[in-house]
């Protein structure tokens, strides 16, 4: 990014979109964002602004989700999480994810047009804590590589069968960690430049401005509408992933 009144547009336009959408639904601010940040910024500002914002994001919606979080449902996928976010910041550092992103995206796509054309998905009941985990290790790998912190989470969560706000408890406090986790690894890594922190302050008020509009938007969804959302926001975000 060169600084320009357009770019510096544009990032602020892709801050607060992201931020709306990350409000209503829960997840997909570094879906929204990364779609236009990738054109005037580098892959790994990409991902440590993804993630740097996103906890704020995340971490504010859980704050307000505070006293409905069920750490029964949380612990599996946390666990899981702490041991595929340090496998998947390594994998950022040495490796080109485009195919990983590639890959996630075409199954994205291939889900979310399933399950819209056949909204009747009986609930999954098995697997318990153990796939809860290794759902939560695939997710913390995928976080640490992209700064996509939620989206196989959030496939689960819907898969359960879990109402929407279940559904927020536990995928947004796993992102939360997820962020945190993948901060402290890409920190350690002395990836963080002065450049991106600039960015990161400019972007703030448009990122509360946008958090803040979503939420109000997410208090008018009914269960099937919600369910909609998320599906169509995996859709896009496939869609994304893979051009």
């Amino acid at each position: 990014m060169d600084g320009t009144t357009l770019e510096l547009a544009l990032f602020l336009l892709a801050t607060f979109a992201g931020a709306l959408v990350a409000g209503l639904s829960g997840f997909a601010f570094g879906l929204i964002a990364s779609a236009i940040w990738l054109y005037i910024l580098t892959p790994l500002q990409t991902a440590t602004l993804i993630i740097a914002f996103g906890l704020i994001v995340q971490g504010y919606s859980v704050w307000k989700l505070r006293g409905a979080l069920d750490w029964r449902k949380l612990w599996s996928f946390m666990a899981g999480a702490a041991f595929g976010v340090p496998v998947g910041v390594s994998v950022l550092t040495w490796a080109n994810p485009a195919h990983v992103r590639m890959g996630v995206g075409a199954f994205l796509v291939l889900y979310s047009l399933y399950a819209l054309l056949r909204p009747a998905i009986a609930p999954v009941k098995a697997g318990g804590a153990l796939a809860d985990a290794g759902i939560g290790f695939l997710n913390g790998v995928l976080g640490g590589i992209t700064g996509l912190a939620g989206i196989l989470v959030t496939i689960w969560c819907s898969l359960r069968g879990w109402p929407k706000d279940v559904q927020r408890t536990v995928f947004q406090p796993v992102a939360v960690a997820i962020f945190l986790m993948s901060a402290l690894w890409i920190g350690a890594k002395g990836a963080i430049t002065p450049d991106t922190i600039k960015l990161f302050l400019i972007g703030l008020p448009v990122l509360f401005a946008g958090t803040w509009a979503g939420l109000k938007l997410y208090g008018r969804l009914d269960e099937a509408s919600f369910r909609r959302v998320v599906l169509v926001l995996l859709l896009v975000s496939g869609a994304v992933l893979i051009t």
